[in-house]
This record gives C-alpha cells, sequence and structure tokens, in this order.
C-alpha cells in the first residue's frame, strides 16, 4: 500500500526532508573536496611567489600573488557556504520535528534567505534551485527571489587587490619585498630561460587557480 502511495503521490513529507539533507550533505562533502583542492594549489602558488619574490622577479610575484588572494577569498565563501548548508539541514531537523506534531512541513523564511544566498554560488547552484522549486512545492518557501548577483565583487577585488598582494608579498617574503622590487641588473642569458620557465610556470598555476575559482 505504501509504494502504491508513493507512487500515486509521490514521497512523503518525511521522505523529502531526508531526501533534502542527504542532498546537502553531498553538496557539503562536494565543497569540501573544492576547498581541499583550493588549499594544495594555493601551497603550490604561495612557494612560487616566494621563489620569485626572493630572485627579485616582483611582476611574477605579484601576478600569482593577486591569484593567492582570489583563493583565499574564494575559499573563504565556500566555508561561509558549507555553514548555510549545515543551518539549512538543522532547520530540516527541527521542520522532522514539527512534522510530527503538526502532520505538515511549515514555512520558514530562514530556509529562503539561505537557500536564495546558495544560489548564488556557481557549484551548488543548480542543485539549490531544484532543492528549492521543491521545497517551494512542498510548502516551505514562498517563490524564490530573483537573483542578486554579486557584480561589484570584481570591482571591490580591483580596489583591495594592490594592499592584499603586498601583505601576501610580504607575508611570503618575511618582510623583504622592498628588496626584491631593488633588484635592477640587466638580464643574463640565464635570467632570460628562467623567465621564461617562470611564464610557463604562473601559466600553469592560474589555470588550475581559475579553473578551480570558476568552479
Amino acid at each position: 500500500m505504501q509504494s502504491i502511495n508513493r507512487f500515486l503521490y509521490g514521497p512523503t513529507p518525511e521522505e523529502k526532508v531526508r531526501q533534502w539533507q542527504a542532498k546537502l550533505r553531498s553538496e557539503s562533502r562536494q565543497l569540501d573536496r573544492e576547498m581541499r583542492q583550493l588549499d594544495v594549489a594555493t601551497k603550490q602558488a604561495r612557494a612560487s611567489v616566494k621563489q620569485h619574490a626572493q630572485r627579485g622577479d616582483v611582476k611574477s610575484a605579484r601576478i600569482l600573488a593577486r591569484e593567492v588572494v582570489r583563493s583565499d577569498k574564494q575559499k573563504d565563501k565556500l566555508s561561509v557556504s558549507k555553514a548555510r548548508l549545515g543551518s539549512i539541514e538543522q532547520q530540516l531537523k527541527q521542520q522532522a520535528a514539527m512534522l510530527k506534531v503538526t502532520g505538515s512541513l511549515q514555512k520558514s523564511t530562514e530556509i529562503m534567505k539561505l537557500s536564495n544566498s546558495l544560489i548564488k554560488l556557481p557549484q551548488i547552484s543548480q542543485s539549490m534551485r531544484e532543492m528549492s522549486m521543491e521545497m517551494t512545492k512542498a510548502g516551505i518557501m514562498e517563490e524564490m527571489l530573483d537573483d542578486v548577483m554579486d557584480l561589484e565583487e570584481d570591482e571591490e577585488l580591483e580596489e583591495e587587490a594592490d594592499m592584499e598582494v603586498d601583505k601576501v608579498l610580504a607575508e611570503l617574503t618575511d618582510g623583504k619585498l622592498g628588496q626584491a622590487g631593488a633588484v635592477g641588473n640587466l638580464p643574463s642569458l640565464q635570467d632570460k630561460l628562467e623567465e621564461e620557465e617562470t611564464e610557463r610556470t604562473m601559466e600553469k598555476y592560474r589555470q588550475e587557480l581559475n579553473g578551480l575559482l570558476s568552479g
């Protein structure tokens, strides 16, 4: 009888809540993997920044340091998003408890607010859209708010970048950024070969980090 009801009417509210919780945990694990990948790529880039700065190649160091800054900001965003996924799961636990008392799911402005913020994250945007639609049909949420894209993010990054990059360079070179920038010897053939190798290495790190940052 239960299987017939499921076929005719779909999952029960209890089953829906369990499905959503499982999906949230899956997305949270995905964000964990992304953060670990960012850690590995950023660690490599940081080491490269220090090498370039100590050799006096501040230009290359600054380009890579900018990517380090971007990856740090991205990791912070992923960490916040993971916490929001956990908050939604906690809200659903409360829904499950109330379901036993009232027999129906309750509207939650908190879940709606958290879900709308998570839709902006490319890594989980599609999953959150689908889950939000399901929760709207189940009566937990109202219609989704219009997306508010972070259009100012790139502008803010540009405004903060130089200051942040200087901090990163100072940290990675033990405060020797000024010494690195003062190097002004004419490039030798060996320097040119090293510069070509540097460009290849930088391009590799940029591609790795950009791939992670773009989701």
